[in-house]
């Protein structure tokens, strides 16, 4: 026998029958990723939009106030600023997960994924890897830009580490925003999003130290998890880290990887059960 036959496989194509589980599981989450980065192929101004906002920051912070910012220990205040701006690129892109996951379900598309023979893992985890695949081509524009303003990472070593904490944040946020997405109603309401994200990446160290705020903001910015990975960024990259002599700030490294793995822990469940309980 030759091992084949005419039965569709779990994806609905004429395939070997010999062919397990995770195969198919894998088959359709590229499918997954294939739409998803086809729809960004197709409408490249999505990235240019996501993108506008924290390279204006970048023109505006550095260039027009950068001048007139302190970085406690000294320091070039632009490359202090670098960082932060990718960190800040980073947490914002759970609106983009949320608005397209919420798109895809009123519009019933995640219906259709469902009724087909598909993994339902497949489903989720596409999303993710697009997300994150979208994410690297981010963080290189927005590095492009930064090396035309003059900043300089320090270190090949470095560089990489600083990169995997920055996808690694980028990854524990998109559970948060395929919780949200399947949470609100529509994608107005997902754009909406960005009025609680920007006091939360503004109540950081992304663009203060927080050592300069007032005691009390300073302490509520130390202990916020993208503080973490940006004063972890900041060290591996070579740049300004702004001081503090906390335990949160002294160990940015460590927590830089320990944050994203409990909102990790924190929002998988209710993504999970939440996508388990849509409509078939």
């Amino acid at each position: 026998m030759s091992g084949t036959s005419g039965v569709d496989g779990p994806s609905g194509v004429d395939g070997p029958i010999e062919h397990g589980r995770a195969y198919w599981v894998l088959a359709d989450c590229w499918n997954i990723v294939r739409r998803g980065l086809t729809h960004y192929q197709r409408q490249p101004i999505n990235i240019a939009w996501q993108l506008g906002f924290p390279i204006l920051s970048v023109l505006l912070y550095g260039y027009v106030f950068g001048s007139a910012m302190k970085v406690p220990g000294g320091g070039d205040y632009r490359d202090f600023l670098m960082p932060g701006m990718f960190v800040m690129t980073m947490a914002f892109g759970f609106i983009n997960t949320a608005t397209i996951v919420v798109y895809d379900s009123t519009k019933g598309v995640i219906d259709r994924f469902r009724s087909m023979p598909m993994s339902p893992s497949a489903i989720v985890a596409g999303r993710g890897v697009t997300d994150l695949v979208v994410a690297c081509a981010e963080l290189t524009i927005l590095m492009l830009t930064a090396l035309a303003m003059g900043w300089r990472p320090d270190g090949v070593l470095g560089f990489l580490g600083a990169f995997g904490l920055l996808l690694w944040l980028r990854f524990a946020l998109i559970w948060l925003g395929v919780w949200l997405g399947l949470l609100v109603p529509n994608p107005e309401a997902a754009g909406g999003l960005f009025a609680v994200a920007f006091p939360l990446t503004m109540i950081s160290s992304i663009f203060v130290a927080p050592q300069l705020m007032p005691d009390w903001l300073g302490f509520v910015a130390a202990w916020n998890p993208i503080s973490s990975t940006a004063a972890a960024t900041r060290e591996l990259f070579g740049t300004p880290v702004g001081g503090g002599d906390t335990w949160i700030e002294q160990h940015a490294l460590l927590m830089a990887g320990v944050w994203p793995l409990i909102l990790t822990l924190v929002f998988v469940p209710p993504a999970v059960r939440r996508f388990q309980k849509l409509s078939r």
